[in-house]
């Protein structure tokens, strides 16, 4: 795998639009062809080069392309934007829209991220060590897909609204998520291993969350209906098993009705 660096140099007065840093578009090109690439700030448009030391080649294919990006990228979004393979490694914070339409490949951000990151993932795996704002793997405005497959992991506190919509894929938050988990989520995982604080599972009728802590306002449209003991990342545990959205329509599969699955450990 060939790694392809950038060091932020001078810094944008707004925001860039880093859709082009991908490995897909990073690969079989030279440095001086990846320092050409468009970005944008603003509604200007600029060569990446005027804001990025470049050094490194692409790899062959995106497969065989690795990103690092160096410096404070708060101000630059969507890094990642529906990759399909590769590596990319954000060594600090970086701002909205990390891993959007992810198709597979690997994005580490070893600092926090803002909101909308990992919206409409398909695969592949985004990993924060720090923080991540709202909207952490959920559909886009507008949209009633929202994240269809690959892992989310952040290892620190999640904004309002994370897996809203959700389909598939796991979401795992080390620590505590703020309101609305899997709002009309109709399948996958979301794992909260600190607390939640209100509106989990609210209008979702497929898919399973766990919450190792407190759920500060639990929803009246779940019911309890017993224990069980599961592995659930890697921690053994007992937890409370609750089925909902019991105020939704929900499929039935071989004559059973199929719901989601709350569990809260014990």
């Amino acid at each position: 795998m060939k790694t392809v660096t950038l060091t932020l140099e001078n810094p944008p007065e707004l925001y860039l639009e880093g859709q082009n840093i991908t490995p897909d578009n990073f690969a079989g090109k030279t440095a001086a062809e990846l320092a050409a690439i468009d970005i944008w700030e603003g509604k200007l448009k600029s060569p990446l080069g005027k804001h990025f030391a470049v050094a490194g080649n692409g790899g062959a294919t995106a497969a065989d392309t690795k990103i690092v990006l160096r410096g404070d990228c708060t101000r630059v979004k969507r890094i990642g934007q529906q990759m399909t393979a590769g590596e990319i490694v954000i060594e600090g914070n970086a701002d909205m829209y990390i891993g959007g339409w992810m198709k597979g490949g690997k994005i580490h951000v070893k600092g926090n991220v803002d909101s909308f990151c990992g919206i409409g993932m398909e695969g592949g795996e985004l990993i924060v060590d720090g923080n991540a704002g709202h909207h952490l793997g959920s559909s886009p405005r507008g949209e009633w897909r929202g994240m269809q497959g690959g892992v989310i992991r952040v290892a620190g506190d999640a904004g309002n609204d994370t897996g809203t919509f959700i389909n598939g894929g796991t979401i795992i938050i080390g620590g505590d998520a703020d309101i609305h988990i899997s709002t009309h989520g109709e399948g996958g995982t979301v794992i909260v291993k600190g607390n939640a604080k209100g509106r989990v599972g609210g209008q979702m009728v497929k898919g399973d969350i766990y919450v190792f802590g407190e759920i500060e306002n639990p929803l009246p449209g779940f019911k309890l209906v017993g224990e069980v003991e599961q592995e659930v990342d890697g921690v053994k545990g007992r937890f409370a098993h609750h089925i909902g959205d019991l105020g939704e329509r929900h499929p039935v599969s071989k004559g059973k009705t199929v719901y989601a699955n709350l569990y809260t450990q014990i």
